[in-house]
């Protein structure tokens, strides 16, 4: 079955890797969908991005890696994606997840989605606080698969 992992991962984080690595296991295709958004004014830009995506998905032999503009539901139909995937750190994800599944649902009935929890080691990060530590020329490292930091550092990105 060809599920469907999605976000913006500015920047892709260990919590985000915990998620694909899970849902790896899970389904047997899976795309880890790179969101343009360019709404939320991300730190690293679309096209490295999508790059360091890459890099992270690349142990993982039933996953590959596509950039997207435009909406989800969209990108979902025209892939026949059966299953979407979304990682839940807290309560609050939790409910603004639901949300979302409401409406996911309206605008594609047929489409299940599934929520992992993330693992205990990763569910303080979040791609906000790393963008903050990165804004203020912290060190990363603690909370970004190793491929992530490199790259950042080898091509300047921020």
């Amino acid at each position: 079955m060809l599920a469907v992992y999605p976000g913006t991962f500015d920047p892709f984080t260990l919590g985000h890797l915990d998620i694909l690595k899970r849902s790896s296991c899970l389904f047997s295709k899976v795309i880890l969908a790179v969101s343009e958004s360019p709404a939320k004014s991300p730190v690293v830009d679309f096209r490295d991005r999508t790059e360091i995506v890459k890099l992270c998905a690349a142990r993982f032999p039933n996953v590959s890696v596509e950039p997207f503009t435009g909406m989800l539901v969209d990108f979902l139909q025209e892939r026949n994606a059966g299953v979407l995937v979304r990682g839940i750190r807290n309560l609050f994800d939790c409910e603004y997840e639901l949300t979302l599944q409401a409406m996911y649902k309206k605008l594609m009935p047929s489409l299940e989605i599934v929520m992992l929890p993330a693992s205990p080691s990763v569910s303080f990060i979040s791609s906000t606080l790393v963008r903050d530590v990165i804004r203020h020329y912290g060190d990363i490292t603690p909370f970004v698969p190793p491929e992530v930091s490199q790259y950042l550092r080898d091509h300047k990105c921020a």
